[in-house]
């Protein structure tokens, strides 16, 4: 591996901000969020094998839209864009241009592991009591969710654009093609979004969303129902003509300010120099060892590469290959779990209003210390942050926070670089707003804590102006000893993507699954609360013996969408997640 990867695991900024304290009185935390997309089923799946590209996406238009991409020559950047604009259309639940991303990218032939966030931003007027309601406690989540109030700055356009300019083959434009064709000829609603459809009960309150997704009796139209959305063509063929200024700039601007400032019930704060001064910021690569392999993903301020390489770090004490999957090795897995969510609720936030340890946190010596911590025969309950190195001394509270879905793209192209992006509106279908131009905005500022203080002392992962809230998102790309390109994956699952990754990671290079076994395999985990199961798989089988050793057990359903893409000798292997509705195919 180039010592530029591994040297970069991560810094600190100074603080960039002063947190004001607020007269209310001191609200209790947010609990751990159930699983953010309700199940929906599960469907096997076939191992995808390419021997020159391939991409994987949760639904088979959008990576069959990459694969078109691919196949004219693009570059695994091209093909990202195109399925991220598929998606907005086929899974508008989880992702789409009202929301934001982050980008890791692998080039093969510089040998650079380059990251971009593209986090939405709290806007200008936002303050840290923004979901403290008249009595001094958090809102409740839908109450905070559904309207304006909870949007952010989205910063996927600019993503996709910045990510072109720097890796992209294809002209822009020919890159919103198969997007355009499906918004203006249609596409059959899927039996996972009508399932989601059904289910959901506020995008119904928004005009538009109501004359799109439902009948005029109020239920969700039918699988197999034909969807056009000209209003959404128009829009990206404005960005394609005109790039990101046209979404964040002009009439796409004004529509965004005024469905967010219009809301009648819960109205929002952004402003058109909210949206044209947004920017997307370069970090640092956070990479650490596991075993021989080295493992790349997102900084802060994303969690989620930090949070996985604590726990592999502290389950490499346990020796994960020889235990095998079973009970021995959830609960190693489960305390590691533990241990990276303390520290996660601490530490992690926004390196522009924070000084964040990371490569503390991910130091050798410290993670070697927190496995210490593991009791092989009895769960320690609940655990408590540690001391890591290069701390500064802050005056700060825990908070879990609440966060929600995502989708996951994977892609490797024909010069083998390798795009491995998470991409997200947070909650299932956002704010349930949906704009004129025929796409939801995003509810990401519910991501932040809600409670600004605790015990007298400020949280982390407050609201802020300009601030991004802190996430759990974990685009990973895996290099081999010899530093050679490995795999790339990465999961949606709100704060659940950290254990789901993070058991991919395991089932690949500990339990050597190919990666549709290793997508498929039953979930577990705990974020340093009940040891989590999924219901209705092997792990299932876990709890009598977990139980045995003190754990609190919950059986439930675990609605990961992993996407996994492995280099082999031979060309590549994929897995798509049989919990949603995607594919990896290649040529």
């Amino acid at each position: 591996m180039p010592r530029t990867l591994s040297l970069l695991a991560g810094f600190s900024l100074p603080v960039a901000g002063l947190w004001l304290a607020l007269g209310a009185p001191v609200a209790a935390q947010q609990g751990l969020a159930p699983p953010p997309e309700a199940a929906t089923g599960r469907t096997a799946r076939t191992l995808g094998t390419a021997q020159r590209y391939m991409a994987a996406a949760a639904n088979p238009l959008a990576a069959s839209a990459g694969r078109e991409i691919l196949r004219a020559g693009g570059s695994a950047t091209d093909a990202a864009i195109a399925i991220q604009l598929v998606l907005n259309l086929v899974e508008p639940q989880s992702s789409g241009i009202g929301g934001g991303a982050f980008f890791v990218h692998w080039d093969e032939a510089g040998k650079r592991l380059t990251t971009l966030d593209g986090r939405e931003t709290a806007p200008k007027a936002a303050r840290p009591d923004r979901f403290i309601d008249p009595d001094g406690k958090p809102m409740k989540f839908v109450d905070a969710v559904v309207g304006g109030r909870s949007v952010g700055v989205p910063g996927t356009v600019k993503l996709l654009e910045e990510a072109h300019e720097r890796w992209g083959k294809l002209p822009w434009s020919e890159l919103f093609a198969p997007a355009i064709k499906l918004a203006e000829n249609g596409f059959a609603i899927s039996p996972r979004l009508h399932g989601l459809l059904a289910l959901e009960k506020n995008l119904i309150k928004d005009t538009r969303a109501a004359a799109y997704f439902y009948e005029a009796d109020g239920k969700p139209k039918a699988v197999g129902t034909v969807l056009k959305n000209p209003a959404f063509a128009a829009t990206l063929r404005a960005i394609a003509g005109r790039g990101a200024d046209a979404f964040y700039e002009g009439e796409i601007a004004q529509d965004i300010v005024a469905a967010v400032t219009g809301h009648k019930e819960n109205p929002g704060d952004i402003t058109l120099e909210d949206l044209a001064g947004y920017t997307v910021e370069e970090r640092a690569p956070v990479c650490g060892r596991y075993r021989v392999y080295t493992l790349c993903g997102m900084g802060p301020p994303s969690s989620g590469a930090v949070a996985v390489l604590q726990i592999l770090g502290i389950v490499e004490k346990a020796d994960m290959a020889r235990l095998g999957p079973g009970p021995e090795a959830a609960h190693w897995f489960a305390e590691a779990g533990r241990l990276a969510f303390a520290d996660r609720a601490l530490y992690l936030a926004d390196p522009a209003f924070l000084s964040v340890p990371t490569t503390g946190l991910i130091d050798e010596g410290y993670l070697r210390g927190r496995a210490e911590l593991v009791n092989p025969g009895k769960s320690m309950g609940k655990a408590v942050a540690g001391d890591p190195p290069n701390k500064r001394a802050q005056l700060l509270a825990p908070s879990d926070g609440i966060e929600n879905g995502t989708s996951h793209i994977s892609v490797v192209d024909a010069a083998g670089n390798a795009v491995s992006m998470t991409t997200t509106i947070e909650d299932g279908f956002g704010s349930r707003l949906m704009t004129k131009g025929g796409f939801l905005l995003n509810n990401e500022l519910t991501d932040f804590s809600f409670a600004p203080i605790e015990d007298g002392k400020p949280v982390a992962n407050r609201v802020e102006p300009g601030k991004r809230p802190r996430s759990s998102m974990a685009p990973t790309i895996v290099f081999d000893a010899f530093g050679r390109l490995y795999a790339v994956t990465g999961s949606p699952g709100g704060s659940q993507i950290i254990g789901y990754v993070a058991k991919t990671l395991v089932a690949l290079l500990d339990w050597k699954m190919d990666p549709q076994q290793a997508v498929d395999f039953g979930n577990f985990g705990s974020r340093n609360g009940p040891t989590e199961l999924e219901r209705g798989t092997e792990a299932e089988a876990w709890k009598a013996a977990l139980e045995a050793k003190g754990h609190e057990v919950r059986l439930l359903d675990m609605t990961s969408g992993i996407q996994a893409i492995v280099k082999t000798p031979a060309g590549y292997l994929g897995g798509a997640d049989g919990r949603r509705e995607g594919v990896a195919i290649g040529d």
